[in-house]
């Protein structure tokens, strides 16, 4: 089964415009995080998916520059987007990243891949945000977000969906049907539910590239790095404590569409 990962990125972010090309230790976010889900076991390859407009030119460059497949789509219509991306790259099953999460976790994708497999299911997610805090599940910190959905979920989703939320954020066809479509959620082992690794706001690029600058000889830190690490330096976790309290209760997803 063909496994690619799609990442989901555009220049136009309300908040923090550009953010995907701010540098993280002398590299592009962007491709901080192409090189960080690439390490994802199971994985047959990485995408990125990006819109079609002028002012997302410099994220082609940077894809073809890396050697990275990219597809290129409509801005408003991101369903779509992954609908040709499936297509063009021949997916049968995709992992979907937004490119607001700089210290996505490949280990937790890798996680995903299998407990998507042995449920069978249709579309996995990890659980990160307040919806799984309501839900009471043990959370992740918000930033590992990530889903992994078949080419057959996602083609239903395409032809199907006239709606324009679900158009927009790929996937809430899926997972707002639970009786059609058969849904799994990986947990944390413990709640994190209230660390903030996302990047929305200023202070979380900050916040961000203060762990890189320490971590960055480590190219394979994962979660459990950054939280000995904010353990050691709590003044780190505080560097974006006004964008944690600024933050809407349910994180859209659009940041990197």
């Amino acid at each position: 089964m063909n496994t690619l990962a799609f990442v989901q990125a555009r220049m136009g972010s309300t908040r923090l415009p550009g953010k995907v090309l701010e540098p993280l230790a002398g590299e592009p976010a962007l491709a901080r995080i192409l090189t960080r889900v690439a390490q994802t076991p199971g994985l047959d390859g990485v995408a990125v998916l990006t819109s079609d407009r002028p002012a997302d030119e410099p994220l082609r460059r940077l894809a073809a520059e890396r050697g990275v497949s990219c597809v290129a789509g409509s801005e408003d219509d991101v369903l779509d987007r992954f609908h040709r991306g499936a297509l063009e790259l021949g997916a049968e099953l995709i992992v979907r990243v937004t490119a607001d999460c700089p210290l996505i976790d490949p280990d937790v994708l890798g996680e995903l891949l299998v407990l998507r497999g042995a449920e069978e299911a249709d579309h996995a997610a990890v659980a990160t945000g307040a919806i799984s805090a309501d839900r009471g599940l043990r959370r992740y910190p918000d930033g590992l977000d990530g889903e992994v959905f078949s080419a057959a979920a996602l083609r239903a989703a395409w032809e199907e969906s006239r709606d324009r939320y679900e158009r927009e954020h790929v996937t809430p066809f899926l997972w707002r049907r639970p009786e059609r479509f058969k849904l799994a959620i990986l947990q944390a082992p413990y709640d994190l539910g209230d660390e903030r690794w996302t990047v929305d706001y200023p202070e979380d690029l900050d916040f961000v590239r203060a762990v890189y600058e320490r971590l960055v000889d480590e190219p394979a830190f994962g979660w459990r790095d950054v939280c000995d690490l904010l353990a050691r330096e709590p003044a780190i976790r505080d560097l974006n404590a006004r964008a944690r309290e600024a933050a809407t209760p349910v994180r859209r997803a659009d940041a990197g569409a």
